[in-house]
C-alpha cells in the first residue's frame, strides 16, 4: 500500500507562482512513475503533468506546457509540480498519482494510476 499527501495549495493572484509538493510512504517510490492530476467541481479529473520513473522523461498537458514543471526526488520520496503564470483557470483541486509500473510513457488516463493522494486546493484570483 502506497499513501500519497500533497502539500502546497493555496490562494494565489493571477501570474503568481506555487509549487505543491507530494510525499509518498513506501520503499519503493523510485519504481514509480508520478502524475499531477487536477478537478473542478462538476469536470471530470484531467491529466496535468507526469515524471517516469528516474525522473529522466516528463509530460504535460498542452493548457500548461512551458508554466508548470514536474520534478521528482527519489532520496525524498516526494514529486514536485511548480507552477508559474498560474491563470484563473488553473484553480482546481490538485492530485497526485503513482503509477506502479513506471513505464516510460506517456500515460494521461485517471485509470491507468495505481494510488492517489487526497488533493490539494490551488485557487487562483484574478
Amino acid at each position: 500500500q502506497v499513501q500519497l499527501v500533497e502539500s502546497g495549495g493555496g490562494l494565489v493572484q493571477a501570474g503568481g507562482s506555487l509549487r505543491l509538493s507530494c510525499a509518498a510512504s513506501g520503499r519503493t517510490f523510485s519504481s514509480y512513475a508520478m502524475g499531477w492530476f487536477r478537478q473542478t467541481p462538476g469536470k471530470e479529473r484531467e491529466f496535468v503533468a507526469r515524471i517516469n520513473w528516474s525522473g529522466g522523461r516528463t509530460y504535460y498537458a498542452d493548457s500548461v506546457k512551458g508554466r508548470f514543471t514536474i520534478s521528482r526526488d527519489n532520496a525524498k520520496n516526494t514529486v514536485y509540480l511548480q507552477m508559474n503564470s498560474l491563470k484563473p483557470e488553473d484553480t482546481a483541486v490538485y492530485y497526485c498519482a503513482a503509477e506502479v509500473s513506471g513505464g516510460d510513457y506517456d500515460s494521461r488516463r485517471v485509470q491507468a494510476y495505481d494510488y492517489w493522494g487526497q488533493g490539494t486546493q490551488v485557487t487562483v484570483s484574478s
